[in-house]
């Protein structure tokens, strides 16, 4: 059979291709495509896997645990902060716990003995290993389904620069953080919330409040919440009680995956940055009070979750206020904020790359980073 040449005229091809290329230009300055470069264990650096893995205040938890579970407050012998020392001022009375059908004085011994309080700490402390399948099993550790989209929202002044209120309430689950006001900022960040991310620090604001009040978006939408401090499941306990606000801890297996992600991803930037050994990380960052933030474990949590990931409020501008919605000025050195736009970055463009992923037989979902 004689094959037939079809021959187009030369400025049709030009327009046709000059189409595809502002069409593809178009998709990635709103949707980032995954890239498919390939990537394995040779690729990561395995002196700053070993460093990612050390953990200093491990001794300290497990102190504390075993304090807080034989009845006595921790010793605030190495503890910093003005965080604990507030919890040993609030427990020196009783405390009153508003119940559904009574309201109950309770001393400080009668918390710590409480079986609920008990419970929580001894199965949060059990799972306190390194274990990053967990990432395929935050399903059912936490939202018991799976959602097709997800919108976690950040609290950075750069969502004032955009009215994506309607782009984030298109989403089956938006996420907040740590208690973020939406009054008077909708047409910026949405009205829409299904899940409060905070971390224990907000909670134990919260818990002497009356009624445990630490619910702003309404009594129906669940508190999710990492334990900055195991004295901090008092607070958990306290608020349980009042029967009005629920408040879920991550699981330790996440809360460790998360640390060391971020850990990785400081070192690597810091040996890039000053061109320094990675063994000196620590003498830029306070081993002991280095941590990830509140958002880092949300958009993680929303990650596994989640079919779709869109990331709102996350990153800073000269011309921006630090929060959308407060005064504040810079956020807490206890963070590498750097270090985690990284991690987004890779989350969106390179998730085969992504250390203690990559071996957990876990798929990174779809991920767009909206600036």
């Amino acid at each position: 059979m004689m094959k037939i040449a079809l021959r187009l005229p030369f400025s049709l091809v030009f327009v046709t291709s000059l189409f595809v290329v502002l069409s593809y230009r178009t998709t990635i300055s709103i949707c980032p495509v995954t890239t498919q470069t390939a990537s394995s264990k040779d690729d990561l650096d395995p002196t700053l896997l070993r460093l990612s893995e050390f953990e200093p205040s491990e001794v300290i938890v497990r102190q504390d645990v075993n304090s807080l579970l034989h009845g006595d407050l921790p010793d605030a012998a190495g503890r910093s902060g003005r965080y604990y020392m507030s919890h040993r001022n609030n427990l020196r009375s009783n405390v009153l716990i508003d119940r559904a059908r009574d309201r109950v004085f309770m001393s400080p011994k009668e918390l710590l003995g409480l079986p609920e309080f008990r419970h929580s700490l001894s199965n949060w402390f059990r799972s306190r290993y390194f274990q990053p399948e967990v990432m395929s099993q935050l399903v059912n550790l936490t939202t018991h389904r799976r959602y097709s989209s997800c919108a976690v929202v950040g609290n950075s002044g750069i969502l004032l620069k955009a009215e994506n209120g309607e782009l984030i309430d298109s989403h089956e689950i938006v996420i907040r953080l740590n208690n973020a006001r939406i009054s008077g900022y909708k047409r910026h960040v949405g009205s829409k919330t299904n899940i409060s991310f905070i971390n224990s620090n907000i909670l134990h604001l919260c818990a002497r409040r009356r009624g445990c009040f630490c619910h702003p978006y309404g009594d129906d939408v669940p508190i999710i919440m990492y334990a900055c401090q195991a004295v901090h499941f008092l607070d958990q306990t306290i608020c349980n009680e009042s029967k009005r606000a629920h408040a879920q801890v991550t699981d330790a297996r996440f809360d460790l995956l998360c640390m060391r992600l971020v850990k990785y991803y400081s070192l690597k930037r810091f040996v890039r940055e000053t061109g320094k050994t990675p063994e000196e990380w620590s003498k830029k960052h306070d081993e002991m009070m280095f941590h990830y933030s509140s958002g880092m474990q949300a958009v993680m949590l929303a990650v596994g979750i989640c079919d779709k990931v869109s990331i709102f409020g996350f990153g800073k501008s000269v011309d921006a206020k630090h929060h959308y919605h407060t005064t504040q000025k810079a956020e807490l050195d206890l963070h590498d904020y750097e270090a985690e736009y990284e991690l987004y970055k890779d989350l969106v463009e390179r998730p085969q790359a992504i250390p203690f992923l990559m071996d957990s037989g876990f798929t990174v979902p779809h991920v767009v980073f909206y600036h």
